[in-house]
């Protein structure tokens, strides 16, 4: 059994993560910004604790004493709690990853997997999806662009945190069973598209690159097969 910290284990994703590390039979620290409100988490077994993603010393000390780190972190769940946020911290996925690779450093703990935007995949043309208003709503671009510098920062580190960014289709199905089943691909997605995913199967590749680490310091997509 290994130890591995989620943060953001609140959203879809993440709570998604956390059933599938725990069926696993992992332990597993839930990091979310309001524990009150992941007392269900608490409830089956997973410790839940207060978190900054962009504080080294909270990183730091969540990390600690873990084998591992997911970051399914978002500044807002979904376009319409994004449209509620106000003002958008650009920096905030920058701040996660410099947070991130900071405090994992200072704990000792090697593994890193972050759950990535389907946006800043590339279409057939080389084109980023978020560059085509036809692909992408224009009023998610700050978003997606404050996701790729996030991205990018992860690129350009010189880290020794073996980190992997896992880049899911743009509709993952909260709905859709889990299949186990999943498809890895690059940067590019074909013009017939990425085929859907569940949230589930998402989960069952990231705890997969946790146990078996397949890829190492690169970006990569996943989809259903």
């Amino acid at each position: 059994m290994s130890g591995i910290a989620i943060f953001g284990a609140g959203g879809r994703a993440g709570r998604a993560i956390t059933a599938e590390a725990r069926a696993r039979g992992h332990r597993v620290t839930a990091a979310v910004r309001n524990p009150p409100a992941a007392d269900d988490l608490a409830a089956a077994g997973v410790s839940v604790v207060q978190a900054d993603v962009t504080d080294p010393h909270s990183t730091f000390t969540i990390s600690r004493d873990h084998d591992a780190v997911i970051s399914a972190v978002s500044p807002a769940s979904g376009p319409a709690a994004l449209a509620a946020l106000g003002r958008l911290d650009e920096q905030f996925f920058v701040k996660a990853v410099d947070a991130l690779l900071t405090g994992m450093t200072r704990a000792g703990v090697r593994r890193l997997v972050v759950v990535g935007l389907f946006a800043n995949l590339r279409n057939e043309d080389g084109q980023l999806i978020l560059d085509d208003p036809a692909a992408f709503p224009e009023q998610l671009r700050p978003f997606a662009l404050a996701h790729t510098a996030g991205l990018d920062r992860l690129r350009g580190a010189e880290t020794t945190v073996d980190w992997l960014m896992l880049t899911p289709p743009a509709n993952l199905d909260a709905t859709a069973p889990r299949l186990g089943r999943y498809r890895i691909g690059g940067d590019t997605v074909p013009r017939s598209g990425l085929v859907g995913l569940s949230y589930a199967d998402l989960a069952v590749a990231v705890v997969d690159e946790i146990e078996h680490p397949r890829h190492h310091r690169t970006r990569v997509s996943v989809s259903g097969e």
